[in-house]
């Protein structure tokens, strides 16, 4: 219904902003991302919105971006996740670092924002590993696949060494196939100290 709105920031809850745009104001539920990036009270700001109704409750949420939007979009779409559920995602990780935790099958990353266990994160990289992919944020991703005996050795080994899944992945997938485990562990752990 409404694809942004500006107005003057007037008021900074703990999961919400209220812009006065033209006397109204908006009361629009966003991450806590967001909330610290948006500016100070006065300032003139932009939210790019989505208008969730259902049943007897009708929100708005806000984001900086489009790609933030985007993101929460795709959240939504996944059976299990509301709209309390996706800010959660997108207060912890940017929709960037979402997306290559879903791409790399990184649920630790996911598991990170309050309220999301184990099984709906891994519910979300079920449902949305192809759906990102194919996005404008998963195209500029290297290609993960952690079927391979190798790789996935590798990434174990890297994790183990404190890495993330998601950074241990992008590493290794950016070395190339073909090497022996321990060049690929050499090769990604120099990409990684750079």
């Amino acid at each position: 219904m409404f694809y942004y709105i500006r107005g003057e920031l007037v008021h900074k809850g703990e999961n919400f902003a209220v812009l006065d745009a033209n006397g109204v104001g908006y009361k629009i539920y966003t991450s806590a991302t967001v909330l610290q990036n948006l500016g100070g009270i006065g300032k003139e700001a932009t939210l790019y919105t989505h208008l969730h109704v259902k049943e007897d409750v009708q929100d708005l949420y806000g984001f900086l971006t489009n790609e933030e939007l985007s993101m929460f979009l795709h959240l939504l779409s996944v059976s299990g996740v509301g709209p309390k559920a996706a800010l959660s995602i997108l207060s912890v990780a940017s929709p960037e670092k979402f997306a290559l935790a879903v791409l790399s099958n990184d649920k630790k990353a996911i598991t990170k924002a309050a309220g999301v266990g184990p099984k709906l994160a891994e519910r979300v990289i079920l449902e949305l590993r192809d759906k990102l992919k194919n996005s404008d944020v998963g195209a500029d991703m290297p290609d993960i696949e952690l079927d391979n005996n190798t790789v996935s050795e590798a990434v174990s080994a890297l994790t183990v060494l404190g890495y993330s899944q998601s950074e241990a992945a992008v590493a290794v997938a950016s070395v190339g196939d073909g090497l022996e485990l321990e060049e690929t562990v050499r090769q990604a752990l120099k990409k990684l100290m750079k």
